[in-house]
């Protein structure tokens, strides 16, 4: 029964973001340390980790600064990923880097987060990175940010410092799309309002960090409502018992699905009904994101790889020609007239960069629309033209099919990450 319970539980990805040494390691360590998460042979090795850089106390930060090359420069690099649970929920943990020099790590680790933790040193306010962080989280569509004024302890729990930080934070979160920001003073390094209430500020009336994190309201951020079951593969057992099975594997994107659903194949526009939605472990009365299912048609029709299938009434844009906001991962500029691979949910086609509409200063907002390529870390908006259709969704409605990457096809590495805007849509 336990096991069962936990499998229910529901799932929390979220990331963390500031400037270089604010305390994200730390802050995370702290959460892992107190909530009773890490293994004792985890424990062991930061604290033997500890002892050989000097440190008298287990330095925390190191639960998560897995590198060698972050230990000894004292940052994060990499995206490291941690997982924990609590009887509430299941967590899924990105600590991304706050150095400028590797903000296309920070996208990575965000880019499929529901609530992000911004850190702020309460001796320095807001700086340029975390504004840049707090942007980059709106733009990836995360809509719940919880700002983290670490360091209290350094600022004598002076309750007047914390209340000046958040009417600035504010202030800019206003023109940011998140809908909703909290404001919490912690002490990473000592565990005020990480995981337990602290006593040295008793004028903070709201809960600590993991109770927000274990009771923040998700379920509404998933579209439930559009049906997209992007293909990734057609099942045919080549076996006597089921030689008359066929299938079609993915993940189902948004929607519920059901046995007797009428859906659409696309780019086809066949018609048929759901006969069955099987799994391995038997078949489902229904499904939805971001379960992974096989779905079973009524009708013996045409379907692939990279087709979508949706509701006959309720259908995504299909074009060629595209709008997007893109960041830029690699030191090959991205400009006119370059070709990239574009892989889109489960389709891959050719793509043409056709123009460079702007570049985004992530600091102030502002958009240069004189700038004519995008650099490494770079974020602007362009204009695409594919060699085949894509079936797609706004990236404001549908995370999974308004988003794609940019491959380069000499290295096969990923240069660029995307997300797609309504042709008449405001920057």
């Amino acid at each position: 029964m336990t096991e069962i319970l936990t499998e229910r539980k529901d799932l929390l990805r979220f990331t963390t973001a500031g400037s270089v040494d604010d305390g994200k390691s730390t802050l995370i360590g702290r959460l892992l340390y107190d909530s009773k998460a890490l293994y004792r042979d985890q424990l062991d090795h930061v604290e033997a980790a500890s002892r050989r850089q000097g440190f008298d106390r287990t330095e925390l930060a190191l639960v998560v600064d897995g590198l060698r090359a972050e230990r000894e420069q004292g940052i994060t690099i990499d995206v490291a990923y941690r997982y924990f649970a609590t009887p509430r929920r299941k967590f899924i943990i990105a600590d991304t880097p706050g150095h400028v020099q590797y903000t296309r790590n920070m996208v990575t680790g965000a880019s499929t987060a529901n609530l992000a933790v911004i850190l702020v040193d309460a001796r320095k306010g807001l700086t340029e990175q975390s504004r840049r962080h707090a942007f980059l989280s709106s733009l990836l569509g995360i809509r719940h940010l919880v700002v983290c004024v670490n360091k209290m302890d350094l600022v004598g729990w002076d309750q007047a410092r914390f209340d000046a930080i958040r009417e600035e934070f504010s202030a800019f979160a206003a023109r940011l799309d998140a809908v909703d920001v909290t404001f919490i003073p912690v002490s990473a390094l000592h565990g005020d309002n990480v995981v337990d209430p602290s006593p040295n500020m008793p004028w903070y009336r709201g809960t600590p960090l993991l109770h927000h994190l274990e009771t923040v309201h998700i379920a509404s951020d998933t579209n439930f409502q559009d049906v997209r079951f992007p293909v990734q593969w057609v099942v045919r057992p080549q076996s006597d018992e089921h030689h008359d099975y066929r299938g079609y594997a993915g993940q189902v994107a948004s929607g519920v699905l059901r046995p007797g659903d009428d859906v659409v194949v696309l780019p086809s526009g066949l018609t048929t009904t759901i006969a069955a939605i099987d799994t391995y472990d038997g078949p489902l009365e229904e499904a939805f994101p971001p379960m992974s299912v096989t779905l079973r048609l009524a009708d013996d029709i045409d379907v692939s790889r990279g087709d979508l299938i949706c509701r006959p009434h309720d259908r995504p844009a299909v074009s060629r020609d595209l709008d997007a906001t893109v960041a830029w991962m690699t030191d090959r500029p991205l400009a006119p007239r370059s070709m990239w691979a574009l892989k889109h949910t489960t389709r891959t086609v050719r793509a043409m960069v056709t123009e460079v509409r702007d570049r985004l200063d992530v600091n102030t907002l502002d958009r240069d629309a004189s700038a004519t390529s995008l650099g490494l870390n770079d974020i602007g908006r362009v204009a695409l033209r594919t060699t085949a259709p894509l079936l797609w969704d706004p990236y404001r409605r549908n995370r999974a099919t308004g988003s794609f990457i940019l491959i380069d096809e000499s290295t096969n590495t990923t240069v660029g990450a995307g997300m797609l805007h309504d042709a008449t849509a405001q920057a």
